[in-house]
Parts: structure tokens; C-alpha cells; sequence
């Protein structure tokens, strides 16, 4: 069955760095779109970042473009968030999520059948 793991989450300062890391098995990585979501606290959920099977095109919010990275290593089945720049309210739990296919318009939330449980991420002095 599907099954994705995140990890790398925990607590940054301001400016500060994280690696974010979704172990993915079950499925045919490679033919597959992945994203990162994010829930802020008394939010809904955000679409973060999403990038196709081959990992040339890779896609941003607004919000974390030019500090966060999305990278996958297809033979490793995991897909990665680099975040840098980290601002307070970058503060959430972090997902990653397995499109239906490789052709999903990567920020639409309802494309997306599988998702972890997610890493909290808690950016403070």
C-alpha cells in the first residue's frame, strides 16, 4: 500500500534552516507528481511547493518562493523540502502529498490521493 513518511521537521530560529524529507513506497515514484503542504495553526491548508516525476519543473507558492527548495531523488523514493530564510510564520505541520498522476495541476489540493502524517515545523526565537 501507499505509504508516506515525512521527517526532518523540529524547531529553527528566525533566518534559520530545515531539510524536510517524505520517504515514499508503495507506488511507482517516479510516475508521479509530489507536493508539500502546509496547516498553520487555526489555518487551512496551504499548497508549499509541488515538482513532476522527472524533477525539472518545479513549482512554488508566492509565499516561499526564493527560500524554499523541492527536490526528489527517484531512486531513493523520497522527495525533499530544503526551507531556508525562515520566517515565524513559515510555523506548521508540513505534508507531503502523492498526485493522482504526473499530469496534476500541482497546486489544486484535490489532485492529490495519498498523504503523510505530517512533520511539524516551529520557527521562533
Amino acid at each position: 500500500q501507499v505509504q508516506l513518511v515525512e521527517s526532518g521537521g523540529g524547531l529553527a530560529q528566525p533566518g534559520g534552516s530545515l531539510r524536510l524529507s517524505c520517504a515514499a513506497s508503495g507506488f511507482t515514484f517516479s510516475s508521479y507528481a509530489m507536493s508539500w503542504a502546509r496547516q498553520a495553526p487555526g489555518k487551512g491548508l496551504e499548497w508549499v511547493s509541488g515538482i513532476y516525476g522527472d524533477g525539472r519543473d518545479l513549482y512554488y507558492a508566492d509565499s516561499v518562493k526564493g527560500r524554499f527548495t523541492i527536490s526528489r531523488d527517484n531512486a531513493k523514493n523520497t522527495v525533499y523540502l530544503q526551507m531556508n530564510s525562515l520566517k515565524p510564520e513559515d510555523t506548521a505541520l508540513y505534508y507531503c502529498a502523492k498526485g493522482i498522476s504526473d499530469r496534476v495541476c500541482l497546486n489544486d489540493l484535490d489532485e492529490y490521493d495519498y498523504w503523510g502524517r505530517g512533520t511539524r515545523v516551529t520557527v521562533s526565537s
